[in-house]
């Protein structure tokens, strides 16, 4: 099986089928040529015999006698291309009279089977055409007239054969080269998609396709390909940042328990000075560990396909137990809880990940709400889904920080107080494992107000 470009079997396939077009035409037209020619000299022949037997007499003896002055004043007169030869027979088929071009040669007589039928034979090694009748008089027969033609207009079929037979294979490979050269031009994007692909590499993701001027389908694919490359740079842009972000946060406590067992380990110390440390050390440990937690928790769930484990989970539990474990952040805030849990709320869901989801989000209301301030929970059905609301008093998410406030390590401006410690990775794993339950997630941050995040469960 031969490999042919693209460009080739594109070619190909139009010579295949214009070959089939042109062999179905000139078929036809030789055909159309043939039966036209075929008929033609018929026709000739059939107006050469009306014209003798009208030459044929009967007398009294009941034998014909033919006139043969008026034969031959016609055949001196008449200019014929194509020669027409003429034989009379008697009834016993002896012959009579013929036409002064046959000279010495005769043409046969066929037996009466043949009367009134187109014979092909040959006159001195040409080809010729006949046709005999016989001629009656009160429904006997008298004799036989038997006219011919040669078949050189049968050359032209001939000439013609030759010449289709010739020209077929020329004019597919004419075609063939028109058909190629337009090809590569029609998938010249192609060719530039192909040299710009070439060009990309994880170092260079910044290179797009050139658009074509007609919006066909090499215009659809070279724009999906630069839609593509658009996702796959954000993405790497997006891990890089991640890998940079990561980085950064596991350096920060390292490097500060680093500088607290150095200075520990300079000189003699206190007992109490060791203990305030070692706790000191400790903590950021423990928030290091928290940190590398969230982390692998990310990635996990980064990577994870829609297998989730679907179970009947009780909401109202899941959000009562999230705010016992941060009852004693509540209480030294002195914040106001109010949940409006009116009826019990069940949803078809995976119950780790929605722990997870409504954990997050208790902890986050709770860290950010102002001291003295309200968090408040509010449950209802609307439809088929279920709407679940997290509001707190507390601070602002500017309208700029928004949309980047579910990417990794992000923390709004406002929310950067050295006293909050957080990661910036919570609200960028309930994005994920939202979009993993096929749950929307909205945040709505009013000043003056507070903050709310929404969730619509299905």
């Amino acid at each position: 099986m031969f490999k042919f470009s693209f460009k080739n079997r594109i070619a190909f396939n139009y010579i295949l089928s214009t070959a089939l077009l042109i062999a179905f035409v000139f078929i036809v037209i030789y055909q159309v040529i043939c039966f036209s020619v075929n008929e033609h000299i018929n026709e000739e022949i059939y107006e050469e015999l009306e014209k003798h037997l009208d030459d044929v007499e009967i007398d009294s003896n009941e034998t014909y006698l033919i006139q043969v002055d008026q034969w031959k004043a016609r055949e001196h007169n008449t200019f014929n291309v194509n020669p027409v030869f003429v034989q009379f027979y008697d009834n016993n088929k002896k012959l009579i009279d013929k036409s002064p071009n046959l000279k010495s040669s005769n043409l046969i007589l066929s037996s009466d089977s043949n009367n009134n039928k187109y014979i092909e034979s040959t006159l001195n090694g040409i080809p010729i055409r006949q046709i005999q009748t016989a001629i009656i008089n009160k429904d006997k027969i008298v004799g036989y007239v038997v006219v011919a033609m040669s078949l050189n207009d049968l050359e032209i079929i001939l000439i013609l054969k030759k010449i289709l037979l010739i020209s077929y294979p020329l004019i597919l490979i004419v075609l063939f080269l028109i058909a190629r050269f337009f090809a590569g031009r029609s998938i010249k994007p192609v060719t530039n998609i192909i040299k710009t692909s070439s060009l990309i590499t994880k170092d260079n993701l910044n290179s797009r396709i050139d658009l074509p001027h007609n919006k066909d389908e090499l215009f659809v694919l070279s724009k999906t390909i630069n839609d593509l490359l658009d996702r796959i740079e954000d993405a790497v842009e997006r891990e890089k940042q991640f890998t940079s972000d990561a980085s950064h946060e596991l350096r920060t406590p390292l490097a500060v328990i680093k500088g607290t067992l150095e200075v520990l380990v300079r000189k003699p110390r206190e007992k109490q000075e060791y203990e305030e440390k070692i706790s000191f050390c400790i903590n950021e440990v423990d928030r290091l560990n928290n940190l590398v937690d969230e982390l692998l928790l990310l990635a996990r769930f980064e990577n994870q396909k829609q297998n989730n484990k679907i179970e009947n989970v009780y909401l109202n539990a899941i959000i009562l137990d999230s705010l016992s474990r941060y009852s004693e952040k509540i209480k030294v805030n002195k914040l106001s809880i109010s949940s409006h849990l009116n009826q019990e709320y069940y949803i078809q869901s995976d119950y780790y990940l929605i722990s997870i989801i409504v954990g997050n989000l208790v902890s986050n209301a709770v860290k950010y709400a102002n001291e003295n301030g309200k968090v408040e929970i509010n449950l209802e059905k609307v439809d088929n889904r279920t709407i679940l609301t997290i509001s707190n008093t507390g601070h602002v998410i500017h309208e700029k920080d928004v949309d980047k406030i579910f990417n990794s390590f992000y923390r709004a401006e406002n929310s950067n107080n050295p006293n909050i410690k957080g990661t910036g990775l919570g609200l960028s794993i309930v994005k994920r494992l939202c979009d993993l339950l096929s749950i929307t997630i909205e945040i709505s941050s009013i000043e003056d107000k507070g903050t709310s995040l929404i969730l619509s469960i299905p």
